[in-house]
């Protein structure tokens, strides 16, 4: 059963940084591209990053641009999401997702999430 989890989130004050990993099980990862999102209390879910199956392109909503690197580990089969100068507005549940290409943005395969809390 294919399966996502995420890890490494927490409480953060405002300017400090989080790495969250995904980790992949049941299923080879290098065959999926993996997207990050994030789902804050009251709002639509929100995409954040995604990145090839190879690693070879990314891309980034406008509000994490600049702050937000995401990567990947093939052998691993884990992608992480190096997040920088954190705001409250960071503030959600982070979610990944596998899919075919990112440009699709149709994941089959979700994590259940990690919360990330950006305050002082």
């Amino acid at each position: 059963q294919p399966q996502l989890v995420e890890s490494g989130g927490g409480l953060v004050q405002p300017g400090g940084s989080l790495r969250l990993s995904c980790a992949a099980s049941g299923f080879k990862m290098d065959y999926y591209a993996i997207g990050w999102f994030r789902q804050a209390p009251g709002k639509e879910r929100e995409g954040v990053s995604c990145i090839s199956n190879s690693g070879g392109s990314s891309r980034y909503a406008d509000s994490v641009t600049g702050r937000f690197t995401i990567s990947r580990d093939n052998a691993k089969n884990t992608v992480y999401l190096q997040m920088n100068n954190l705001s409250p507005e960071d503030t959600a549940i982070y979610i990944c997702a596998a899919g075919p290409l990112c440009v699709l943005d149709t994941y089959p395969y979700w994590g259940r999430g990690t919360q990330v809390t950006v305050a002082s």
